[in-house]
């Protein structure tokens, strides 16, 4: 899945508790020698939001900026459970802002997909929520600023295999297997195969109509299709759904 152009969602931004990654070598300090790196700490739950802060104000070398002032952060620290569509639609409108590069505190990728979504959403950094401690955060936060990137060695293999994976489908469209579609995308085309419509697909699916539309769409843009039923169809002969 594509990162989308969805609304922002109602994360919080200030202050939050640390979490962790494969200890990357320890980073040279920022560039802007003589200046604290300014964060500003997004959470979709408070209590991480309030445990990232709480690691991050005890550290001389950080500058926690203000919810008024967040856009203005050298580095933005976004904490969350897993990637869903309200994160995207964070990371998304974090990556157009010139001023702040962006950090991700992951409790768990689902899929290699969603790794590559939260990379094309401008992540340049991650760290895992479960390995955090306040030195490997402050060596993130302090990586972010200087411009590096932070990738555990599982999961750079996970997106290798994974970019690996959707390339041999793109060269060879004989290759298609189940999983050339997540199981997001297969649930709603056999929805779609059932006859309901946009709003009864976001009814059963517990997604926006917005979603559904993005979702299908990617699809179809993908696999390089002319509409919903054709997706359908594809999907059918090939044994996606």
């Amino acid at each position: 899945m594509r990162c989308a152009d969805n609304n922002s969602p109602d994360f919080t931004s200030g202050t939050g508790t640390g979490t962790g990654i494969s200890q990357p070598p320890t980073p040279a300090p920022p560039r802007r020698t003589g200046r604290r790196v300014t964060v500003a700490v997004y959470a979709s739950d408070p209590i991480l939001r309030v445990g990232v802060v709480h690691q991050l104000r005890q550290r001389p070398e950080i500058e926690l900026v203000p919810d008024a002032e967040a856009d203005r952060a050298q580095v933005s620290l976004v904490t969350v459970d897993s990637v869903d569509d309200e994160t995207a639609a964070l990371l998304y409108r974090l990556r157009h802002n010139p001023d702040t590069r962006t950090g991700l505190v992951v409790g768990t990728f689902e899929s290699g997909d969603a790794l590559q979504r939260a990379i094309e959403c401008g992540v340049s950094a991650v760290l895992r929520r479960a390995e955090a401690d306040q030195d490997r955060l402050l060596r993130l936060v302090l990586a972010i600023a200087n411009g590096e990137g932070v990738l555990p060695g599982d999961l750079l293999a996970k997106l290798l295999d994974h970019m690996g994976s959707l390339q041999r489908s793109a060269l060879d469209p004989r290759s298609v297997s189940l999983s050339t579609l997540t199981s997001r995308e297969a649930d709603m085309l056999r929805l779609v195969s059932e006859g309901l419509d946009t709003a009864e697909i976001a009814r059963k699916t517990s997604y926006s109509e917005r979603t559904v539309k993005n979702v299908l769409h990617e699809v179809i843009t993908r696999l390089q299709l002319r509409n919903r039923t054709h997706a359908v169809g594809y999907a059918l002969r090939n044994g996606l759904i």
